[in-house]
């Protein structure tokens, strides 16, 4: 068994050797020095032509060599071709070119189209549009197709189309492909590449819109929601949250996402926009997704980051403004009013007590609101602003609320505190001038003058004496103030001042009154302008000494056995002159003492007797 040598003078005068074993033997087709045949291919016009003469394959074009003979044939038809023309290269039309093109098909990578195969005359022979499914391929390297086909895919981009015109020599040559493909025919396939990538390709990401202050990045184990549109190379979306109306909602970094969404999210912001571009191997590989995401196909993520968390998130306190000095810090149990706006991480506002006017009013610690909110309310101050931002599982949670809040959000709380108190509290009286002399102080069944102003413990200006001409008179304990005002007006002299702090349950309740809020603790500034001693509820006159004993001669001055008015009036006036008795004030004296009278004279003859002024059957027997 003898081997049979073809040797062959190429142009330039390279040489070049064929050996072609006996069938008895074992069959070979073997090419001596790599770079003879590169030279010979390349001055042959033959890019992809090293396939021809696969030591592996065995392939003269696509087609199996069923013989060592056919091998030979092969072989040497395409030498002769070389010695006597220059081959035909392939012929491309780039009729359909993107505008954008940020990458070109090179050898090493791998393709994925969409082809028509015709003849020159247009008949058709082949088609993966009628096969349900395109072709993948890699570039140059062990390719699968032909090798006019393999060069005409260089140089294209993503979206374009292009027609390639492919000479026999780099089809199927002078032995064709069965009945399907005659012998040197040349062939015109109609490309629409639908993806490109390389093995050594990564996530890519571009940054479309990051935020100034990012507070925190996306990391391992974070829970993120966020919005998405998934699409392909060329364009074909297959998924949209914004469709669904709802985020996406995942952990990071525990193997429910495609590696390359999460290569791609990590170091996000909430607000930040990214396109996030994943190669196959990194996506949903061979196996595709469903019906839209096809097998080896490169995926595009837009992605907006709306939310981040940790499980191991705690309440965040951003304390922004407090009074000083600080009245008051909230505690377990206390009762507060606050004013707040809530809102999403990326700033979208859910909620708000301004649009109602209206403060939010609760118990602090009782589990009356969510427990982040409990937790943030705790230590405030009246007068303070504070920002508090609440992860889910100290919010609403996986449930959400309503359409108002979608499960696993984060909120974010403004917080102003108007007031707080406790049910236990009372009233609450500071003394801001005194003066020295304070011998006369207020007390129950006085008449007094004051000025005040009345505001909430914000600032807020409810009433004020000022709006009067004169200062309000009023007759302690007589249930004409609310019980807390009252209170803080005992014990006052004249000229003395007061600041007096009224919990709700002493002033207007929950209900609240004109002008006032519902629950709200008043804050008074009083300022005692007259202070006239009073009488007890019901009385017109009382003896502030003994009375005079037998007390009727003493008013009937003529001893005619009667007093008239005009005795009485005399008397009355002597009592009070001389500091024995008190008619009650805040009404006209003559009115007083006439009334007084009239309550004596039983028989009401304008007389009064012995008899009549000692009958104390009547409630009115001050006398």
């Amino acid at each position: 068994m003898k081997p049979a040598h073809a040797n062959l003078q190429l142009p330039g005068d390279t040489h070049f050797t064929v050996c072609v074993v006996t069938a008895h033997a074992q069959r070979d087709l073997s090419v001596f020095n790599d770079r003879r045949l590169a030279l010979f291919t390349r001055r042959a016009g033959l890019s992809g032509a090293v396939r021809i003469l696969s030591l592996k394959t065995q392939k003269c074009g696509v087609l199996s060599i069923v013989s060592m003979e056919s091998a030979c044939l092969c072989l040497l038809l395409l030498a002769l071709r070389v010695v006597f023309a220059q081959l035909e290269d392939v012929i491309i039309d780039r009729y359909s070119v993107p505008t954008h093109c940020s990458r070109e098909v090179r050898v090493g990578d791998y393709v994925r189209y969409h082809y028509n195969g015709t003849f020159t005359d247009g008949r058709e022979f082949d088609s993966s549009l009628d096969k349900g499914y395109p072709i993948v391929a890699h570039v140059g390297v062990d390719s699968k197709v032909i090798p006019g086909l393999d060069k005409g895919v260089e140089g294209m981009c993503v979206n374009e189309r292009r027609k390639i015109t492919v000479p026999s020599h780099l089809a199927y040559g002078v032995l064709g492909a069965g009945s399907l493909i005659p012998p040197d025919s040349t062939l015109v396939f109609d490309v629409h590449l639908l993806d490109l990538w390389n093995k050594a390709d990564t996530v890519e990401i571009r940054v479309l819109h990051r935020p100034q202050k990012c507070k925190r990045a996306v990391t391992d184990s974070d829970f993120v929601r966020y919005h998405y549109n998934g699409s392909l190379l060329v364009g074909t979306v297959f998924g949209s949250s914004h469709d669904l109306n709802s985020t996406y909602d995942t952990y990071v970094g525990q193997g429910s996402l495609i590696r390359g969404v999460e290569q791609g999210i990590l170091g996000m912001c909430v607000g930040e926009r990214r396109s996030i571009i994943i190669p196959p191997f990194l996506a949903y590989d061979k196996n595709g997704y469903g019906t839209k995401i096809p097998p080896y196909a490169t995926v595009m993520f837009d992605v907006l980051l709306v939310d981040v968390f940790n499980v191991k998130d705690d309440v965040m306190i951003e304390v922004e403004e407090i009074p000083r000095p600080c009245r008051r810090r909230a505690v377990l149990g206390d009762f507060i009013r606050y004013h707040y706006n809530g809102s999403f991480q990326d700033g979208t506002l859910f909620d708000s007590s301004y649009s109602r006017n209206n403060t939010f009013n609760t118990f602090v610690g009782m589990g009356h609101v969510i427990a982040g909110m409990d937790k943030a309310l705790l230590g405030v101050c009246v007068g303070e602003r504070r920002r508090a931002t609440v992860p889910p599982h100290v919010g609403y949670g996986e449930n959400g609320s309503g359409e108002l809040i979608p499960g696993s959000a984060v909120l974010i709380f403004d917080l102003h505190i108007i007031d707080i108190h406790n049910p236990e509290d009372g009233v609450d009286v500071k003394v801001t001038y005194k003066p020295s002399d304070c011998n006369v102080t207020s007390d129950v069944n006085d008449v007094i003058m004051y000025r005040y102003n009345c505001s909430l413990l914000d600032g807020t200006r409810l009433y004020t004496s000022d709006d009067y001409p004169e200062a309000p008179g009023v007759t302690l304990g007589q249930g004409k103030l609310i019980s807390g005002l009252d209170e803080g007006l005992r014990g006052m002299c004249v000229s003395e001042k007061r600041e007096i702090t009224v919990p709700p349950h002493l002033a207007h309740g929950s209900a609240g009154a004109s002008g006032v809020p519902g629950s709200a603790v008043l804050l008074f500034e009083l300022e005692m302008v007259d202070v006239q001693k009073g009488v007890p509820e019901g009385f017109l006159f009382v003896w502030l000494q003994d009375s005079p004993d037998p007390l009727f001669p003493a008013i009937d001055m003529n001893q005619d056995q009667q007093v008239s008015l005009e005795e009485f009036v005399v008397f009355i006036e002597h009592q009070v002159a001389e500091g024995r008795g008190r008619v009650r004030p805040g009404t006209d004296r003559d009115v007083v003492i006439k009334e007084m009278f009239k309550n004596q004279d039983r028989n009401t003859d304008g007389r009064i007797t012995e008899d009549e002024l000692n009958v104390t059957e009547s409630k009115h027997d001050e006398l």
